[in-house]
């Protein structure tokens, strides 16, 4: 399993930018996808998740309201709508594909994105 992300870059404070990440191989569908981010000296942290079917979504207390995960099947794609950015969205964003059953978890990563915003 591939992922790459796309979609980042430089935008002034309350601005919007629209992530993207495409999973290549495994079953997408099957697949719950999230995306985290890791600040400068910070420790990485779940932003967004969504489960296999969309069902399921959930968000980081700080985003909530702000950012919206979405995926598309037919495109193996999952997104991440980031609306009134603030400085303290600044980090470099990383996509993740979970397998995980019963007795086992994998997590698949993608290279990331950095996402800067200027006050």
């Amino acid at each position: 399993v591939q992922l790459q992300a796309s979609g980042g870059g430089l935008v002034q404070a309350g601005g919007s930018l629209n992530l993207s990440c495409v999973v290549a191989g495994g079953t997408f569908n099957f697949m719950p996808m999230a995306w985290h981010r890791q600040a400068a000296g910070k420790q990485r942290e779940l932003v967004a998740f969504i489960s296999s079917v969309g069902s399921t979504i959930k968000y980081e207390d700080s985003v909530k309201g702000r950012f919206f995960i979405s995926r598309d099947a037919a495109k193996k794609t999952v997104y991440l709508r980031m609306n009134s950015l603030q400085a303290e969205d600044t980090a470099v964003y990383f996509c993740n594909a979970i397998y995980s059953d019963s007795d086992l978890r994998y997590d698949w990563w993608g290279q990331g994105t950095l996402v800067t915003v200027s006050s």
